[in-house]
């Protein structure tokens, strides 16, 4: 009876049913080997097919290099449910060192699930051999892992032949030894990348195809300024994303496997997925998930420098994580570590939901202090009598450049989304003996997180006392009347509709210069390049004009 149990218990998966005499046929199977040079051997494809005709299953062997084999298992007949064997030799450049032997009862090719347990568990091999008449070996459909290629392709499904000419002609050691010397070779590339982390990105998308590239592009630009490596960039249309895991689960399966490809660490979604959706994604992974929220957060965790901004970023953070705090599980840690969930709020970023509140309202009274020392020293400056102008405009429009070359200034400028957090002033000085202060202020981005923009009321209050709000756009980007347009309704959503405005057209230097003249037109901006100063003085004389010539033209840009 002891030896009978033992048995069973060394046969995976659906025994239920099965005669005594089957089931020792199957743990029987065990004592056979394989060569180290054959995928397998016709003997054994006779024994797995025989075995599966009788009892109406797929029967599946995993077999180690040595050709012995480690497990035997039952499924139904449809599939089997692989057990659970731990990692083993599998990581970067290697493969599981396991090949993966199954029956498929109506002798069909390997089907799609077939093809993902290849992919996401690296198999050496997968192969179905279809069971014939009499329970005799029919065709061998067999498929192998790709290493990285222009096409994306994950797998080569080899050509079906029958079981008994692959048994003998697959050149098993050899496919092998070169997938691993392919798959080490691109793992060192990797390596000598100084990139922290990979990532796939995923955009989903209902519009026009032009607006969708370019959200992705922006999603890249986000991930750099992160300090995060692009892998891979997808992109899917759809009329409504899927509800749980916003692509659709077979869509994200192809996504997820190809992240396992890439050797991506993480997901980063162009949209803002709800818990719900954080949570279905995370139980298909292992892959950190990351949405667009999470990742702008995480841009201004690393780029605040004051004390002020470092609470305004840690305020957004626990407001975004509050309705997230239910995430109990391991995806709990793939959704707050690192990228997505380093900066002042890190060490909170756990806590339970009472204390997640009693922090929120803590930081909610220290940025109102903020916003009455802020108030003060604004009135200061009122009192001087100099008029305040603020520029404004998209991240990475050149605002910083500009405000440098204005003032003779060295405020940090780098060519990366966000690089100006925290608010700057300075004088600037006109011909006629006349002063304002001008402050660079916190780029926008189209969708701009609303727990950020209330975080960051503190510092944005600065707008509502200038006298000129310059609108800085990048007149090189393609999308430029996009990003107008995404900066105009933020200030309108901030009630900013009644401050003057001029738009500024910045980096001329990289179009025609009848290009340039015809856009400003066009648009009602100055042309510039914050890179030539001979071209400032006409930006110069329109400031001058808005300001101490009472124009009333109203509010442009």
């Amino acid at each position: 009876m002891r030896e009978e149990a033992a048995a069973i218990k060394a046969v995976f998966g659906n025994l239920r049913g099965l005669k005594p005499a089957q089931t020792r046929r199957l743990q029987n199977l065990y004592g056979r080997r394989i060569p180290p040079q054959q995928s397998f051997t016709q003997e054994i494809a006779r024994a797995l097919t025989e075995i599966s005709a009788e009892i109406g299953r797929q029967v599946g062997l995993l077999v180690d290099r040595r050709g012995r084999i480690d497990f035997v298992m039952v499924g139904d007949a449809s599939r089997i449910f692989l057990p659970d064997f731990g990692r083993l030799r599998a990581g970067a450049g290697r493969l599981r060192g396991l090949r993966y032997l199954h029956t498929h009862l109506a002798d069909e090719p390997l089907s799609r699930d077939d093809l993902t347990d290849l992919a996401k568990l690296r198999f050496d091999l997968v192969t179905a051999i279809g069971v014939g008449q009499n329970g005799l070996p029919g065709l061998a459909h067999v498929a192998h892992l790709l290493p990285e290629n222009p096409q994306g392709r994950l797998w080569q499904e080899l050509e079906p032949a029958p079981a008994h000419a692959v048994a003998v002609e697959l050149d098993f050691p050899a496919l092998v030894t070169a997938l691993e010397e392919e798959f080490a070779r691109a793992a060192r590339a990797r390596e000598a990348d100084t990139s922290a982390s990979r990532a796939v990105l995923v955009s989903v998308t209902e519009g026009a195809q032009g607006i969708a590239e370019w959200r992705l592009r922006e999603l890249a630009q986000l991930c750099e300024s992160a300090g995060l490596t692009v892998a891979d960039r997808l992109l899917q249309r759809r009329s409504q994303p899927d509800p749980r895991f916003l692509v659709g689960r077979g869509k994200l399966e192809e996504i997820i496997l190809r992240a396992l490809q890439m050797d991506a660490e993480m997901l980063v979604f162009d949209s803002d997925l709800t818990p719900a959706q954080i949570r279905a994604i995370a139980e298909l992974t292992e892959l950190k998930v990351v949405d667009r929220t999470q990742l702008i957060l995480d841009i201004f965790a690393q780029r605040a420098q004051s004390r002020d901004g470092k609470l305004q970023v840690e305020l957004a953070q626990l407001r975004y994580l509050l309705p997230r705090l239910s995430l109990r599980d391991s995806g709990l840690s793939r959704l707050t570590g690192g990228i997505g969930g380093r900066g002042p709020g890190e060490t909170k970023l756990e806590i339970d939901r009472r204390r997640a509140r009693d922090r929120i309202r803590k930081l909610d009274k220290q940025i109102g202090d903020l916003s009455k020392r802020r108030a003060l020293r604004r009135r200061q400056r009122q009192r001087s009598g100099l008029p305040v102008v603020s520029i404004v405009g998209y991240t990475n429009a050149g605002k910083s450049t500009l405000l440098n070359v204005l003032t003779e200034s060295e405020v940090l400028v780098e060519d990366k989304l966000f690089a100006t957090l925290d608010p700057v002033s300075r004088r600037l000085r006109f011909p006629r003996d006349r002063e304002v202060v001008i402050t660079d202020t916190v780029g926008f981005i189209r969708d701009l997180p609303p727990d950020l923009v209330r975080a960051f009321r503190a510092t944005l209050e600065e707008l509502y006392d200038a006298d000129l709000l310059l609108h800085v756009a990048d007149a090189s980007d393609p999308e430029l009347e996009s990003q107008v347009a995404a900066v105009r309704r933020i200030l309108s959503e901030l009630e900013l509709d009644g401050v003057a405005r001029l738009l500024v057209l910045n980096k001329t230097d990289r179009l025609e210069p009848d290009t340039a003249e015809a856009m400003a037109r066009s648009l009602e901006g100055v042309p510039i390049s914050a890179l030539e100063p001979e071209t400032l003085a006409r930006l110069l004389e329109r400031i001058e004009a808005r300001l101490w010539r009472g124009a009333t033209r109203p509010a442009t840009g």
